[in-house]
């Protein structure tokens, strides 16, 4: 999954992707590059960052789902938001879409039916607070058995609500400190007993920044290694911003699979 943010303050990213060449010219990078989805958000969630209006969600997130869909049909689209009035927009103007939605259905209560009704694959992420409070002291009793718990509560009201897929995230990055994220990591295959895709996401995140003191720019060599370690977790989805080495990686552990097997 390539992340393609059309917002102007995304940790790593913001307001490159603002214009519709822009856009193009991303998803046309990333599909040449081997993504098999394309994510596209309008809201920046990392920490403390501010909020904005449905409206101004719509004004930056519609153009750009419409550029993608009018270049490249054919490949899916993910929408990232937790609004269930932006998902019916974006359906309304561009057909289906997965709905990644950082919240988890907390910050929209109507947002499990939407999706239900529209009948659209979910993706369901596990978070602490919000982006402006989620990173203060965070604590879990056990971060594995706390997030399971999470899950099932919400997978079971999804299957209420008429939801068919669900994709599980554990939301690295979103209220866990670095040693809650590697610990997250290092016993990801404990949610394979959802039997549901797990979706992992720590591209270029303060986890890696931190524990190798480097900034984001230089954050790449340590998301493929966490990424190299998330698939041999279990991970089915990788969400990244660099497509080429996450594809790359997936190939080795894919070839090594296929060793092991003979």
């Amino acid at each position: 999954m390539g992340i393609l943010n059309v917002s102007s303050d995304s940790f790593f990213d913001g307001g490159k992707y603002v214009s519709e060449d822009a856009i193009v010219q991303r998803a046309e990078q990333m599909i040449e590059e081997g993504v098999s989805i394309i994510d596209i958000g309008a809201v920046s969630t990392r920490p403390g960052a501010g909020a904005i209006s449905t409206k101004e969600e719509l004004l930056r997130l519609l153009p750009a789902i419409k550029a993608v869909r009018k270049h490249f049909p054919d490949i899916p689209v993910s929408v990232d938001t937790f609004r269930s009035w932006v998902a019916l927009r974006v359906v309304d103007e561009c057909g289906d879409c997965i709905v990644n939605d950082i919240s988890g259905g907390d910050f929209d209560e109507h947002m499990f039916d939407t999706v239900g009704k529209l009948g659209l694959p979910y993706i369901l992420m596990h978070i602490r607070g919000n982006p402006q409070t989620m990173q203060d002291n965070p604590h879990y009793d056990d971060i594995i058995k706390d997030i399971s718990k999470y899950f099932s509560e919400r997978v079971r009201r999804l299957t209420k609500a008429g939801v068919k897929d669900v994709i599980l995230d554990p939301g690295f990055g979103f209220g866990k400190t670095v040693d809650h994220n590697f610990d997250l990591l290092n016993r990801l295959d404990a949610f394979k007993v959802f039997q549901l895709p797990v979706l992992v996401g720590v591209s270029r995140k303060s986890m890696i920044q931190k524990l190798l003191d480097v900034d984001v720019e230089n954050s790449l060599g340590g998301t493929i290694s966490a990424n190299t370690m998330a698939l041999l977790g279990g991970a089915d989805i990788l969400r990244v911003h660099d497509v080429k080495e996450a594809v790359e990686s997936v190939r080795i552990f894919t070839k090594l699979k296929e060793v092991a097997s003979l």
